[in-house]
């Protein structure tokens, strides 16, 4: 693909689920952009994902920690903005590989930081924006929710690794003044997510008429978010977010796991007698809940797409698209 010599948009992780959305969603709505995405490729990552705008983007294999290749991406396609999704994201699986969370997402995110400010230059208006998580903050009780100004305690290795990096991105800003944001977001759902996550994997369970494993007694409560309204707030921040700034993104759906486990189980016409509660996650987080309030303020976002409509759109995108689940 010949490229134009301005907006050439470089987007991490787009193979993966929130960067796929992310890609088809802005290539559709901003097509004078060129958008470059670097995807390493592994389990979490599929082209398949990227199927629909393939033929409007361009790929580059390749490992966001690999210091000169990404030096190289930045010059050869004239790169003057970041949207960087790339991470290891399962807490799972970071509790059993720690190292490889730290790896990808505080080396990586650092590195991309690093060849940002080494050819835009310190004092760039370029704009970075790096996606994280509210897992960063920790856990709730029963009331009160994250704001931008809640202490960082993040409790696992995948959240403290997404919390180093964002304290990475937000010393960028304050030491080089280089245009950086982040964005902590409550937990996605919707099209192309890997089977690992909860609502995937459940509707891969029940679909084989197997056991649905749910932590501890599935109290643990998680506020949800339809990744197409995520998609939106990532765009108004990287076109007008104030640099060196968090912006919250949240849905103010807030779920007990065993609540949308019942809700797949019901929409699927599954008993609840596939349910089995095994034993607690190691340092699971209660509860995450986000006040949007400054993003909605600034910005004008708010999510449009309401629980009970998003879930029944991701389930039957699921039962229409099985390969996914495999």
């Amino acid at each position: 693909m010949e490229l134009k010599m301005k907006n050439n948009i470089l987007v991490t992780g787009a193979a993966g689920f929130i960067g796929a959305n992310f890609a088809e969603h802005f290539v559709n709505k901003h097509p004078d952009y060129n958008i470059i995405v670097l995807d390493k490729l592994t389990y979490a990552g599929n082209l398949d994902n990227l199927k629909k705008v393939m033929d409007k983007i361009t790929f580059v294999q390749g490992d966001i920690c690999d210091f000169e290749f990404v030096t190289e991406i930045f010059k050869k396609y004239d790169i003057n903005g970041v949207i960087h999704f790339a991470a290891e994201s399962h807490v799972d699986n970071s509790i059993k590989t720690p190292f490889v969370f730290t790896q990808t997402n505080v080396l990586g995110t650092h590195t991309l930081l690093e060849v940002a400010k080494q050819i835009w230059g310190e004092g760039s208006s370029n704009k970075f924006v790096h996606i994280s998580t509210d897992e960063v903050y920790g856990t709730l009780g029963e009331e009160g929710y994250f704001t931008e100004k809640s202490p960082i305690q993040p409790n696992s290795p995948y959240s403290a690794s997404k919390a180093s990096s964002d304290l990475i991105a937000l010393a960028y800003h304050e030491t080089y003044k280089m245009n950086v944001t982040v964005t902590n977001c409550s937990n996605n759902y919707g099209p192309y997510q890997h089977n690992e996550k909860l609502i995937p994997h459940m509707i891969k369970l029940a679909l084989k008429d197997e056991k649905l494993p749910v932590y501890g007694t599935g109290r643990n409560i998680r506020d949800w978010l339809y990744v197409e309204d995520h998609c939106e707030a990532i765009d108004l921040v990287f076109h007008n977010g104030k640099a060196g700034e968090r912006y919250n993104i949240g849905g103010h759906n807030e779920k007990r796991n065993i609540e949308i486990v019942k809700l797949i189980l019901k929409r699927l016409d599954k008993p609840e007698t596939l349910i089995e509660f095994v034993e607690d996650r190691k340092g699971h987080d209660y509860r995450y809940a986000i006040d949007p309030t400054k993003i909605k303020n600034e910005l004008g976002w708010y999510p449009k797409t309401k629980f009970e409509d998003g879930i029944v759109k991701t389930i039957d995108w699921y039962l229409a698209n099985p390969e996914w689940l495999n």
